[in-house]
């Protein structure tokens, strides 16, 4: 399966985003209103410099306390983001997110982020086919094909 028919069916229209200059308070407050678990961060004219997680925020909490919230997005952020395309496999994807240790990578077509794609879609994904190879196998097995 590839990444575009995991975002196709998720029907995203919009990826939530920020900016380098929003704070963490106001990320925050925005992860928690569209109960999402991270934003990706752009710039100026629209390009990915970035993505911001909830665990980001925890972990500055953590560390620094209640006063980060006033920090800039731009001083926790990933910068170096690890992207996909619509054409790339979801085992893939699957694995490199796993290897990393992270849970959201943004879907890149033509240099814009067109998708952001969770684990969470993945293993979804990874179940879904591997149902449909299962009922696949039924299928054969009891037309004895198999």
């Amino acid at each position: 399966m590839k990444v575009r028919q995991i975002s196709e069916r998720k029907a995203m229209h919009d990826v939530a985003a920020t900016t380098v200059d929003a704070t963490l308070g106001d990320v925050a407050e925005k992860l928690g209103a569209l109960k999402i678990g991270c934003l990706v961060v752009l710039d100026g004219s629209g390009a990915l410099c970035g993505i911001l997680s909830e665990r980001d925020i925890v972990r500055a909490v953590g560390e620094q306390g209640s006063a980060c919230l006033g920090q800039s997005v731009e001083s926790v952020m990933t910068r170096d983001v690890m992207t996909c395309t619509p054409d790339d496999g979801a085992d893939s994807i699957l694995s490199r997110m796993t290897e990393g240790r992270f849970r959201h990578m943004p879907v890149m077509d033509e240099g814009r982020v067109v998708a952001l794609v969770s684990i969470g879609d993945m293993v979804k994904a990874k179940i879904e086919e591997l149902q449909q190879d299962n009922e696949a196998m039924e299928t054969l097995i009891r037309s004895g094909v198999a």
